[in-house]
């Protein structure tokens, strides 16, 4: 019996342990600052000495302002405001993003590794989803002055309906949450996916592959 209550003990560490971790680790100083011209390779950035660092490193107008919305396909626009924009934001475990939708806009299916997500609609109205490991969508229509959490590491998207600008305001708990498309990350990677994977993945040809790489490839 004490045995058990042993590895019970063990296994209740562990678990907590890991609970902790589950995004970005406590910072053990004030402030750090990340030296983004150190050449220090490390899960995040080095501190840049603190005599040194200056109001501006906690600073960010990029999304003050929309963004400009360059893509016709897509029609949207992600403008992020994290550690690679704001160096104080280093070690401090949170970030945000702005994104802006075209009348009709898509913000496409993506994951984020690092970080749960929750947006704030500025303006306009916007259809929301986000997959679940069972493949159930969670969706809904989030208006203005409404909120939307989408959970770590899951499928998400969001899909302007009207024919009016949309802008959010996104929060995360990560100071580097990252995203990847999958469309992007399937069909534009560097080596490529090789057709004969795609195309059974898919159930379709490979010349269909070759048609949709194309179609993603920028011009």
């Amino acid at each position: 019996m004490a045995g058990v209550r042993a590895i019970l003990v063990v296994l209740l560490a562990a678990a907590t342990a890991i609970g902790a971790f589950a995004n970005d680790p406590d910072m053990l100083q004030d402030v750090c600052v990340a030296d983004r011209t150190s050449g220090i390779l490390m899960n995040g950035f080095s501190c840049k000495n603190m005599t040194m660092i200056t109001p501006e490193d906690f600073f960010f107008a990029g999304i003050s302002q929309p963004g400009q919305i360059t893509n016709n396909i897509l029609g949207s626009k992600v403008t992020g405001a994290n550690v690679q924009d704001i160096p104080g934001l280093n070690t401090l475990g949170v970030s945000m993003a702005r994104v802006d939708f075209a009348p009709y806009g898509l913000n496409p299916p993506h994951i984020h590794p690092r970080a749960t997500e929750i947006i704030f609609v500025l303006q306009g109205e916007l259809y929301v989803a986000f997959i679940t490991t069972n493949n159930k969508l969670i969706s809904k229509v989030v208006k203005t002055g409404e909120v939307f959490v989408f959970p770590r590491g899951l499928a998400h998207y969001q899909k302007n309906l009207s024919k009016y600008p949309t802008s959010v305001i996104a929060a995360f708990n990560s100071q580097l949450p990252g995203a990847q498309q999958f469309a992007a990350a399937l069909f534009t990677s560097n080596p490529s996916v090789p057709n004969h994977v795609l195309a059974q993945t898919f159930n379709i040809n490979e010349h269909k592959v070759e048609m949709i790489r194309d179609g993603l490839t920028p011009k």
